[in-house]
């Protein structure tokens, strides 16, 4: 089966030198256009913005982006990072997942999906042999957290030796609440048995897809909250989104950058317990680039009654 190569920079729009930030910018103004939650056209959006999640994925990691780069032009080559995806010696078969939310180049390379067991031989065969595992990569949106989903998986094995290929389709069942790193096991959707054995599983380990405005820790959710410097000082009430709906946040007097506030039970389910995570905003504070007149004559008069010195130990 032909994998088509992926140029991840050019689907993020950045340079192949791009800063990690200008990598978390760039998914960050395409997230937010192509979001299922927020674009008109739904299907062409959630496809969209799975292409987004995969490039953001690999070159967001120093690890994936630096195997990435050395792909290159040779990445056509099978022995160029290729993963356990290929045929191995033996009777072992080549496979291929559809629905996961990942493209073929990105499980061949990057995703470790693996075949857990022994190629069959001949004589095994004739006695009965139980089809292997098989893992692979999910990518599952903080909605399908939110409220469990259903999704569509098809599996496609292709014989080395016949060149045979089979495609079977079946139903997974994203779990609520489920965290990132965690396998979803799929029984008897393996590698099928041979001489009448039973097939072996499919794991699938879920990978949270990228928010525009979130990411998580476990249960917990955290927000990036920009603030201006008097709603540091004087402090603030302000509207702050959340997966389930705007809340109001308090935001202290005195409150200082990278500080972090938070709401208990508004993060990630805890599967049906009825729990939930917590909520974390990361104050960032913002200064103005410019100033009216008129807003210089106040922060110059602001200057000389205060008496804050940053420098000193008690400030």
């Amino acid at each position: 089966m032909a994998v088509e190569f992926k140029d991840y920079y050019e689907t993020l729009g950045v340079a192949r030198d791009a800063s990690t930030a200008d990598i978390k910018k760039a998914f960050r103004k395409l997230a937010r256009i192509h979001h299922p939650d927020v674009a008109k056209d739904k299907k062409t959006a959630e496809a969209k913005f799975k292409e987004i999640n995969e490039a953001n994925e690999v070159l967001s990691d120093p690890e994936k982006r630096k195997k990435y780069d050395e792909l290159g032009a040779d990445w056509q080559n099978p022995q160029a990072g290729r993963g356990a995806r290929g045929p191995a010696p033996g009777y072992e078969q080549e496979f291929n997942f559809g629905g996961t939310g990942f493209s073929d180049f990105f499980e061949q390379y990057f995703s470790g999906a693996s075949r857990h067991g022994f190629p069959g031989t001949a004589s095994t065969a004739e006695r009965g042999r139980r089809g292997s595992d098989i893992e692979g990569d999910i990518l599952v949106t903080l909605e399908e957290i939110m409220h469990g989903a259903v999704r569509p998986i098809s599996l496609q094995t292709t014989d080395p030796r016949t060149g045979k290929t089979t495609t079977h389709s079946f139903q997974v069942r994203i779990p609520l609440g489920v965290t990132d790193g965690k396998r979803i096991r799929v029984p008897g959707q393996g590698e099928p048995g041979a001489g009448g054995a039973a097939a072996g599983d499919l794991y699938l380990r879920v990978r949270h897809a990228a928010h525009p405005e979130f990411h998580t820790e476990g249960h917990d959710l955290y927000y990036d909250l920009d603030i201006a410097p008097w709603e540091a000082v004087l402090g603030a009430e302000l509207s702050v989104p959340t997966l389930d709906g705007s809340i109001k946040l308090r935001i202290p007097q005195g409150s200082g950058n990278g500080q972090q506030l938070r709401v208990r039970g508004r993060g990630l389910p805890k599967g049906k317990t009825g729990e939930r995570g917590d909520y974390h905003a990361t104050l960032t504070i913002h200064l103005p680039g410019k100033v009216t007149d008129e807003e210089k004559v106040l922060w110059e008069k602001l200057r000389a009654v205060s008496s804050f010195n940053p420098r000193t130990p008690s400030a």
